[in-house]
């Protein structure tokens, strides 16, 4: 008896543990689709530096899609919802990659810095929050258990048996799955691309950036920008949670029809690789062209401090000294942006340093300085050639906001008082995709200063004037030993690979190196340890394209991402109408 009485006790206590976590359950799930929401922005900061784990961007997208497909059924609002859940996703996305944007807050001692990768974050989510409300907008309907009609039922009927239901859902058509990931994928690159220049534009780390280190799988951009290989992600992403579904519908049947969904997404990756592979077999024809890029490494408060001068003219004169005593020196020295204390043509201390020493060397010198006219200050380029006699002029095309200029200063004078304590002055916005021309006059440079080598469409302009070499002069060092200086380059890359042209890179910190055409980095300034952030000179060879051969990105532009945007607006218009409609 006391046994009994004991094991039942011992029945009744499981019952209650049971009831228990059952009632855990049913509380915790409500909060699962944001969770999922949070997750999927994880995995996608989780695709950058400083943790570079690109491959998480082929399952970065399937939690948020999950969430917004398979809960909230019963929501009065349900667009809402899922506009609220991408824009959730977005916000832990931006605010952990951006997050070195907060190394501002260190440099000028301010604790209110520390909060602009939140600040961005909020603005950027709503991207997230457009693809979420568009995946609901094109969300497959409620799978029904309908009898089937074929031969097989037929013939359970005539045995006296019930026919075999079957779920009658566009989830079984492969179809209608390639179809949905199409839309989906085509909003991706949609919003991806208005992010890239809506009001200023800040386009970086879109998903096709993860694979920047995975070279033969990136040269599709030379037709379709890094656009492109966001749509191929987001395919697959989508790809990924219809196939499970489907294969769970079907296990209920026990009948299986052919998956050409995910063998044509398989077969497309596939043939990524291939032409990767195959691209990089048959390099254009090129003539090496020797450079060297000095990496000073001044620290961003001595930059611009009169006691430094000397300093800084010391350590760029013994820096450069090391290429320029091989023979044959090279065809091109770099200094990064920024480099002199003052305006090269206007500063007299500076402009007698800069000459003297083009005047001591035959090499062309490029560099990163101020240029000014007429009161307004510009953000330029110089090429220093004939021992000081001919100097070259390009004025930066694309400012950044809150960086060089703060948007609408004198509309809001407030807004305007407050951000202007770290930005005093605005910058003036150059006219010319000037094209500099070196002694060696076989190459043309396209000087890219700062973020401008982030920007496709900029750096396309250039390569149709002539550039066949691209040059990159910028200065990370305003985000201190933080991932910044790695994302740029990674966001740098792909501009070789549209354009088919190599690039160097001078950093006054951050990532000083050489890109071929393929956006394979073949040589990169490292100290002992391994790290980027030292003082040094990179030098060698690039080999620069003889031949003037423009790609269909250069010709074209973004027009990929121009037709995914008129796909998904068409989408949108016949979707809402539908609805309005049934």
């Amino acid at each position: 008896m006391r046994s009994n009485r004991a094991a039942g006790a011992n029945k009744r206590g499981a019952g209650a543990v049971d009831v228990r976590e059952v009632s855990a359950l049913r509380k915790a799930l409500p909060f699962w689709p944001w969770l999922a929401a949070i997750a999927s922005g994880l995995l996608g900061m989780g695709c950058f530096a400083p943790f570079n784990q690109g491959w998480l961007c082929w399952f970065a997208l399937i939690p948020l899609l999950a969430a917004i497909w398979f809960s909230g059924e019963n929501s009065k609002r349900r667009w809402l919802r899922d506009l609220l859940l991408g824009y959730v996703a977005g916000v832990v996305f931006f605010t952990g990659t951006f997050g070195w944007l907060g190394s501002l807050g260190t440099l000028f001692e301010d604790f209110w810095l520390h909060g602009l990768p939140l600040l961005l974050s909020l603005y950027l989510a709503m991207n997230f929050a457009f693809w979420g409300w568009f995946c609901g907008l094109v969300r497959p309907s409620p799978t029904k258990m309908e009898p089937t009609k074929d031969k097989w039922s037929e013939m359970l009927e005539r045995a006296g048996k019930p026919a075999t239901a079957m779920p009658a859902s566009s989830w079984l058509r492969s179809t209608n799955n390639l179809w949905l990931a199409f839309l989906l994928a085509s909003a991706w690159s949609t919003h991806e691309w208005i992010r890239g220049w809506l009001f200023g534009g800040f386009g970086w780390n879109g998903l096709g950036v993860a694979l920047w280190a995975k070279w033969p799988l990136i040269q599709i951009a030379e037709f379709t920008g890094v656009t492109g290989l966001s749509f191929v992600i987001a395919f697959v992403n989508v790809i990924a949670v219809t196939i499970p579904v489907r294969l769970f519908l079907e296990a209920r049947t026990h009948r299986m029809r052919p998956h050409w969904d995910i063998n044509f997404t398989m077969l497309g990756v596939v043939g990524l690789l291939v032409f990767g592979w195959q691209v990089a077999r048959n390099p254009p024809q090129a003539k090496p062209v020797r450079v060297a890029a000095v990496q000073a490494n001044v620290p961003q408060k001595q930059k611009f401090d009169p006691q430094f001068t000397a300093q800084i003219f010391n350590r760029f004169t013994r820096l450069s000294a090391i290429p320029l005593q091989v023979e044959p020196p090279p065809d091109l020295l770099i200094w990064p942006e920024s480099a002199m204390p003052g305006p090269v043509l206007e500063d007299e201390e500076t402009h007698r340093f800069v000459m003297d020493f083009s005047a001591s060397t035959k090499t062309d010198l490029l560099l990163g300085t101020i240029d000014v006219e007429n009161g307004h200050d510009y953000n330029a380029a110089a090429l220093v050639s004939d021992a000081g006699q001919h100097v070259q002029i390009y004025r930066k095309l694309h400012l950044v906001p809150f960086g060089e200029y703060i948007p609408l200063r004198h509309s809001f004078p407030i807004f305007a008082a407050v951000a202007g304590k770290w930005v005093p002055g605005d910058f003036e916005t150059g006219q010319d995709h000037t094209v500099f021309r070196l002694t060696n006059s076989d190459v043309q440079i396209a000087p890219l200063i700062c973020f401008e080598d982030t920007i496709g469409e900029l750096t396309r302009q250039f390569v149709l004037k002539g550039a066949n070499l691209l040059a990159n002069v910028t200065n990370d060092g305003w985000f201190l030993h933080s991932a910044g200086s790695q994302q740029h380059l990674a966001n740098a890359i792909f501009r070789c690979v549209e354009t088919r042209r190599p690039m160097v890179r001078a950093a006054n910190t951050g990532v000083t190196c050489f890109v071929n055409e393929f956006g394979r980095v073949t040589q990169l300034l490292q100290d002992e340890t391994g790290g980027t952030f030292t003082e040094g000179v990179l030098a060698g060879e690039v080999n620069v394209p003889t031949e003037r051969d423009l790609t269909f990105y250069v010709r074209y532009g973004e027009v990929f991402a121009e037709f995914c945007a008129s796909v998904t607006l068409i989408a949108i218009i016949i979707s809402v109408a539908l609805r309005k409609w049934l």
